[in-house]
């Protein structure tokens, strides 16, 4: 099952029908994702001791999910929660499971770049 990458309709409506408001928002939030996935890629990169990689993770992944939430981004919206809730079960149970964190950070990745050609569509 495909996630569709926008609820167009929904988001909309959480920006009072201002199509013009809604298309500065999806650039403003393009910008800020691009930011926490450089965040998260620099935890990998400099693989801090748990229970540090986690938290900076489950920052990162939180910014995301709120974000892409409130403009009704389901795609991004699923992977950054899929990362976060990952990130804090392995900071609760101390299990470092970098390379399941790691996919599914690829996979938030795979989420950007589609919302990013989305936005290319439709000309922001």
């Amino acid at each position: 099952m495909t996630t569709e990458i926008i609820d167009w309709e929904e988001a909309m409506e959480q920006c009072g029908d201002d199509e013009e408001f809604l298309r500065e928002l999806l650039g403003d939030l393009r910008q800020e994702v691009s930011a926490q996935i450089l965040k998260i890629d620099g935890v990998f990169l400099t693989s801090p001791t748990p229970p540090d990689i986690f938290h900076l993770i489950m920052r990162a992944a939180h910014v995301v999910k709120g974000s892409s939430s409130n403009l009704m981004c389901k795609h991004l919206q699923e992977t950054s929660t899929r990362l976060e809730e990952s990130a804090s079960f392995a900071n609760k149970s101390m299990d470092c499971d970098k390379q399941n964190l790691q996919i599914i950070h690829s996979q938030m990745r795979v989420a950007f770049e589609n919302y990013k050609d989305f936005l290319i569509s439709i000309g922001v």
